[in-house]
């Protein structure tokens, strides 16, 4: 009965993410009503609060899933953590673009709440904190090889992660037109130039 009454919960929380994710797609997070997600989820508007106690927890929430999944990537048998080869540049760039894109929706709520919310900014920007911590490691091979990195690791890393997130804002947003097999052989190109000084 206590199994039954879990996967009950875990259904109900697992809905109210997928409603949000619906939801904050078609109206944008700052938008949302926690009774439009409700609503969407088929769910009595009460039920949210058993799994969250406000619009910014379940963002939380989805941000961790976020965390999880890209953990998951990086145990893939194909990952190559030595970033003097361009290819292991490109294999993460690709899946960092392709990982953005599929959570579009997601990173782009993530940003709207870290402009009206400063728990919500620090708590973003812990999160990118983390994401470069996890490939620090992958400058190692460049150092190592007596490459001058552009900054220190962490900077180097965040101008990464920050190209990488603009061109993907001005593509999804419909202002530059690259396919994403253009905008991941540019970035490779743009990346590993930038960390190595060298062509690719």
């Amino acid at each position: 009965m206590a199994s039954s009454r879990r996967e009950r919960s875990a259904e109900t929380e697992q809905a109210l993410k997928d409603a949000a994710r619906q939801v904050f797609a078609e109206r944008g997070y700052l938008n949302t009503k926690i009774t439009d997600i409700t609503a969407a989820a088929g769910r009595a508007a009460g039920s949210f609060y058993n799994h969250f106690a406000n619009k910014e927890e379940l963002l939380q929430a989805l941000l961790q899933d976020l965390a999880d999944a890209g953990d998951e990537r990086a145990e893939q048998p194909e990952h190559n953590p030595d970033f003097s080869d361009p290819d292991a540049v490109r294999h993460h760039i690709a899946g960092y673009w392709m990982f953005a894109r599929e959570h579009a929706t997601v990173l782009r709520a993530i940003s709207q709440a870290a402009i009206v919310s400063e728990d919500f900014a620090r708590v973003f920007g812990q999160f990118g904190v983390e994401q470069r911590a996890d490939i620090a490691d992958h400058l190692d091979g460049l150092v190592d090889k007596g490459l001058r990195l552009p900054s220190s690791t962490d900077g180097s890393l965040a101008m990464m992660f920050l190209v990488t997130q603009g061109l993907l804002q001005v593509v999804e947003d419909g202002t530059v037109e690259l396919t994403d097999e253009q905008a991941i052989d540019g970035l490779t190109r743009f990346v590993y130039r930038g960390l190595t000084g060298r062509d690719y």
